[in-house]
């Protein structure tokens, strides 16, 4: 699916229940992100540095999970009530191939 296409009706994102949560763990990492740029900065010594890139990659699988989830629970399941859920479901199996790269 893409912006033209018909589904999900609402305008609302099906996320919107725990926005405040993903808003405040996207300022954490970039908070870690700045972090890091600081360490490169300072020429901080390798593993330090990869550590906390790492610890970025988790931050943002989690936001990703985190949004995936609300994905699949509302705005997949609306298309599916609406008559929309083959191009729904394949553009969830879309997602979940590039995540899993």
């Amino acid at each position: 699916m893409n912006a033209d296409h018909e589904c999900p009706s609402e305008n609302a994102a099906s996320y919107a229940p725990v926005k405040q949560q993903i808003k405040n763990r996207l300022r954490r990492i970039e908070g870690q992100v700045r972090g890091v740029h600081r360490m490169v900065d300072e020429e901080r010594y390798c593993v330090e540095v990869l550590t906390q890139m790492a610890a970025i990659s988790e931050s943002v699988r989690k936001v990703t999970l985190m949004i995936s989830k609300y994905h699949a629970k509302g705005c997949v399941t609306r298309c599916v009530h609406e008559g929309h859920g083959d191009e729904a479901i394949e553009e969830l199996i879309d997602l979940l191939f590039k995540f899993s790269r």
